[in-house]
């Protein structure tokens, strides 16, 4: 009986405490306080100017080149598939391929 009156007294401490802090930060400034905020305006134009381009954006890869790159990278995945279904063992299937592309 007495720990479940110390806990149903620690959840009302606890509760008042939760009150208190919310209180404090919801509590508005008095008035005299205030002082009027001035909206400075630092740029007269509403949009800003664009923004620059990365290196990677301006210089353009033909997509020909990409799509190349793509399927050397399939076939090498496929043979390495091959390869790891011929002899199954772990060294095969935690080893690196020698595709560019990281996977």
């Amino acid at each position: 009986m007495e720990m479940l009156l110390m806990g149903a007294v620690l959840a009302m401490f606890g509760l008042a405490v939760s009150c208190l802090a919310f209180g404090a930060a919801t509590r508005e400034e008095p008035a005299a306080r205030k002082e009027p905020v001035k909206a400075v305006a630092v740029n007269a134009r509403f949009f800003a100017d664009a923004p620059a381009l990365p290196v990677a954006a301006r210089n353009r890869v033909p997509i020909e080149a990409l799509l190349l790159q793509i399927e050397n990278h399939v076939r090498l995945e496929q043979a390495a598939a091959e390869c790891f279904l011929q002899s199954p063992n772990s060294t095969l299937l935690h080893s690196r391929t020698i595709s560019t592309l990281v996977n």
